[in-house]
């Protein structure tokens, strides 16, 4: 049996009190007994560069120590959902670190695409103007002693399907979306977007998220919830909702995965000769 958790969250601008309660929810989903555990977009932080600046640094450094001996203690595969890795502009990157078993960071990857909108419900969101955006091919990673495949990816990446296609034909299985979807197009296209990424590149999705009003009050920044994991054939396996903070765990059946891609090898059908 392979559970793995999601979790859901409400980050703002204090980063200590951000990594207390992450810790904690890492915890009990490890006690749950989740193999792999993933946290949410910038779960460490919502707020001005400013107060970034006073904390960012390199993936190795202080950011992911508390995180990495939870994990090493617990004996599980950490998603460290995304967190602020300086850049050499002065902005940072919205990294996401994988963290082993034994607490080394096994892959990072920095954020494709950014987030740059006016939203009708009033909010501005320039993501740009804090992130300078990632370069790298996102990785996919041998989950040892779990028997799957992960493809990494961060929230507005979830628009892109060329990015899932590859990472599936590089054989992933398990594909991770840490978010903060906005409650104004999370409710549109949240769960449609992640089935659709599910069923169309025949892979396990999970995707941990933050939920409810986040990030500084005066920003109004609404966040839709609703952690998820979702099957190889399009099929909730958990929902964390839209109110709360949590931890959803669901069980992931490799023999599943081979019956979805034996009954219906879509990927194998790729007109690449021509498309």
């Amino acid at each position: 049996m392979l559970l793995v958790a999601a979790i859901q969250m409400t980050a703002g601008p204090e980063r200590a009190a951000n990594e207390a309660r992450a810790l904690a929810l890492v915890e009990k989903a490890a006690e749950r007994g989740a193999k792999f555990v993933g946290l949410p977009e910038m779960w460490e932080h919502i707020g001005p560069a400013s107060q970034k600046a006073q904390f960012a640094g390199p993936v190795e450094g202080a950011q992911l120590a508390r995180l990495r001996e939870v994990v090493t203690r617990r004996g599980i595969w950490c998603l460290a959902g995304s967190i602020a890795e300086k850049s050499e502009d002065g902005r940072f990157y919205n990294t996401s670190a994988l963290i082993a078993p034994d607490g080394s960071i096994a892959a990072t990857y920095r954020k494709l695409h950014l987030f740059d909108v006016d939203i009708p419900d009033g909010a501005r969101y320039r993501e740009s103007e804090q992130v300078a955006q990632g370069a790298e091919k996102p990785p996919v990673v041998e989950l040892t002693g779990v028997g799957l495949k992960l493809g990494m990816s961060i929230c507005y990446d979830l628009r892109f399907p060329e990015l899932y296609r590859t990472l599936a034909e590089r054989g992933a299985d398990l594909i991770a979306v840490p978010a903060a979807f906005t409650a104004y197009t999370g409710k549109a296209h949240w769960e449609v977007l992640l089935r659709a990424r599910a069923i169309e590149d025949q892979a396990f999705v999970i995707a941990p998220a933050q939920v409810g009003q986040i990030g500084p009050p005066e920003e109004r920044r609404l966040a839709w919830g609703h952690a998820a994991i979702i099957d190889p054939w399009g099929e909730l396996l958990g929902d964390a909702g839209s109110t709360v903070e949590g931890v959803v765990v669901a069980e992931l059946k490799k023999e599943r995965l081979a019956q979805v891609r034996r009954d219906l090898p879509a990927l194998s059908h790729r007109r690449k000769d021509v498309l």
